[in-house]
């Protein structure tokens, strides 16, 4: 559980970070990392068009650079942007200034004001440089599709156990993602559907 949802120390850490939306509307926000790439991205689409959902792209600006037809899909579907990005910098390597620069190069592509940092943590100084500019999202439950000790239904039973009204779901499409995917993710719609769950995208 410290995995799949946060620990209250971390929330503490970003305190005026989207960890979840209201916990009194029975929605969810179903939000996919680290794209786009032409191997997933274009799969999940259709999938989420199948149900007529939308989502959140935290992307990376250096893959909407080599795969700019799958940036555009995305945006073509309307769904949501964010900033996770040009490299999937880790805040813990760089400086305030580089990592700020990092993420404005990615926004040259995005012009969003939502940003994920990758692997969920930055520094305090590099988190308060960006609160100034953007809304940090983060997440009320990460699925670990991206692990290779889980399985589909281990992703799927992340979303049945930790999901909640106002929960903020991360998926990724990756290709270390799809796999689990493929099963996963159209089970945890149907399921979450099933629950009478909506789904949003957060306020522009």
């Amino acid at each position: 559980m410290l995995i799949e949802q946060p620990s209250s120390l971390l929330r503490w850490l970003y305190p005026h970070a989207l960890w979840r939306m209201d916990p009194r509307e029975r929605a969810v926000y179903l939000t996919f990392d680290d794209g786009p790439i032409p191997e997933v991205t274009p799969w999940v689409l259709e999938v989420l068009d199948r149900y007529g959902i939308k989502a959140t792209f935290f992307m990376v600006g250096d893959n909407i650079r080599k795969h700019p037809a799958e940036f555009e899909m995305v945006k073509a579907r309307g769904h949501r942007l964010g900033n996770h990005t040009y490299n999937h910098l880790s805040g813990h390597l760089h400086g305030i200034r580089s990592y700020v620069r990092n993420v404005e190069r990615a926004n040259y592509y995005l012009h969003t004001n939502l940003f994920r940092p990758p692997h969920g943590w930055m520094k305090w100084t590099q988190y308060y440089a960006l609160l100034s500019r953007y809304r940090i999202v983060m997440w009320d439950v990460v699925t670990r599709d991206y692990s290779r000790r889980l399985t589909a239904a281990d992703v799927l039973n992340n979303v049945k156990r930790y999901a909640r009204p106002g929960s903020i779901i991360t998926f990724h499409d990756s290709l270390k993602s799809i796999d689990k995917l493929r099963t996963a993710l159209p089970a945890a719609i149907e399921w979450l559907r099933d629950e009478n769950y909506t789904f949003k995208v957060f306020d522009e």
